[in-house]
């Protein structure tokens, strides 16, 4: 009868310990597919700016060698699994191309009434939304996957199947000082 009773414990132990790890490799999922959608979103931000800098190449306001350097900032995450640290590289990259290209759309006004850099800018607008609430989605999903790796008892299984504790997106500085109203209609 004893050995019934201490096989049924193992039993039910080694199913919960299967639970456990079963959530926490979904949670590490959500985690590594809400990081590739910033990445897929920071992309289509991206190449809004970039039919953006085009126009206003086509419109003069940039000449050859700026709009080299514009386009040259471009830094695409090079992994199919990117890393928080990929993904804060490429925001800060993309902060510094936005404000680049605001400040000569501010030289040259004529460009700013194109109504091609105006549908530009307003697709970039949305992208720029769609990667804050991305952003928001996976700081949210890290937060799930970090409590199941740091509460016991599940954080017993976390470390003995080496999950560890996830990295935050944090936010960008340099964000709060650019101009979010420029070309909203």
């Amino acid at each position: 009868m004893t050995l019934i009773i201490v096989i049924a414990f193992l039993a039910v132990l080694v199913l919960w310990g299967i639970s456990v790890q079963n959530k926490l490799v979904k949670n590490d999922e959500f985690c590594n597919n809400a990081l590739k959608q910033i990445s897929v979103q920071q992309t289509s931000r991206y190449d809004a700016l970039e039919t953006a800098v085009k126009i206003a190449r086509e419109e003069n306001a940039i000449e050859g060698e700026n709009y080299e350097k514009i386009i040259g900032m471009r830094r695409p995450v090079s992994s199919a699994n990117p890393t928080v640290e990929e993904i804060n590289a490429n925001e800060s990259a993309l902060g510094g191309f936005a404000a680049r290209l605001m400040a000569v759309a501010e030289q040259y006004p004529e460009l700013k009434g194109t109504q091609a850099y105006q549908d530009a800018m307003h697709k970039y607008f949305e992208f720029e939304e769609n990667v804050r609430l991305s952003r928001m989605t996976f700081n949210d999903t890290v937060t799930r996957y970090n409590r199941d790796v740091r509460a016991f008892p599940g954080s017993v299984v976390a470390s003995l199947l080496g999950f560890e504790k996830r990295d935050y997106l944090a936010e960008r500085p340099e964000k709060a000082e650019l101009p979010q109203d420029l070309f909203k209609r």
